[in-house]
């Protein structure tokens, strides 16, 4: 673990069977799991909270103070769950007292260039391709994959197992199950391929599109769906899921297909 080449602050606390690199530089008041690898010239800045088996590649900075000019230095910490990985220069800045705190959770595969800004809340076993960026505040659900160099607005959610192409500009809440693409972001569908993936049925999957073709395909406001939904479709964790989400967005959904005037789906 010691590097004679690397600076580590005596107060960090570090696990057994870390590695750090040489040029690393880790700050007091940090914390690293065991078997974690700290690749060259990656900074660990005070706040960071690292669990187990993390990879952390050259050039990421963890837990540096916020970009927001309403920070006013609050001891706050930006959390990574065990078994994630962190690539080249990929950024994650440590919470304001909004949340006081910043969280990345396990199984995670940050690519390079990454940025996760103040307060987000990302998952368990999350994609974010390369040069993703999330402004503040963004909570992004398990298994949910954003395509390379999209680009998410603060305050947005996110929804478990969601797919979002990459290039996009996410304006609005994204459901969870779904896919996601076009300019406006809009709905293209459920997220059937990664769903049978990890598991998920054929009648679930079934019961998935249901849901949606009721939400984005019927023709009826948000209101009348959700009615429309608990009315027609069988309770299930699934159901439920999509309904509190749909519920709770506070920016709004991101749209339905987009048509042209003759009513063919718009490529």
């Amino acid at each position: 673990m010691n590097q004679p080449l690397a600076f580590i602050h005596p107060k960090a606390k570090i696990a057994a069977n870390v590695i750090i690199e040489p040029f690393a530089v880790i700050h007091e008041n940090t914390e690293i799991g065991e078997g974690t690898w700290i690749g060259s010239h990656a900074i660990i800045c005070s706040g960071a909270r690292i669990g187990k088996n993390c990879r952390i590649f050259p050039g990421a900075v963890i837990a540096a103070i916020p970009q927001d000019l309403k920070f006013q230095g609050e001891e706050t910490t930006a959390v990574i769950g065990d078994n994630t990985t962190i690539r080249e220069y990929v950024t994650v800045s440590r919470g304001t007292k909004e949340k006081y705190t910043t969280i990345v959770g396990s199984h995670c595969l940050l690519m390079a260039y990454v940025h996760v800004a103040h307060d987000c809340i990302i998952g368990n076993h999350c994609i974010l391709a390369n040069s993703v960026q999330l402004a503040g505040h963004v909570e992004v659900g398990d298994y949910a994959v954003i395509g390379g160099t999209s680009a998410v607005h603060q305050f947005v959610k996110i929804g478990k197992h969601a797919m979002i192409s990459g290039g996009s500009l996410v304006r609005k809440d994204v459901p969870p199950y779904t896919k996601a693409g076009r300019e406006p972001l809009s709905y293209v569908g459920i997220n059937s391929v990664g769903l049978r993936r990890r598991g998920f049925s054929n009648e679930t999957i079934n019961q998935i599109q249901d849901i949606y073709r009721l939400l984005y395909l019927s023709g009826m406001n948000n209101s009348r769906a959700i009615a429309a939904i608990e009315e027609k479709i069988a309770p299930s964790a699934e159901r439920d899921e999509v309904l509190t989400f749909v519920k709770n967005a506070t920016r709004g959904l991101m749209r339905g297909i987009p048509k042209y005037d003759n009513g063919e789906i718009d490529e």
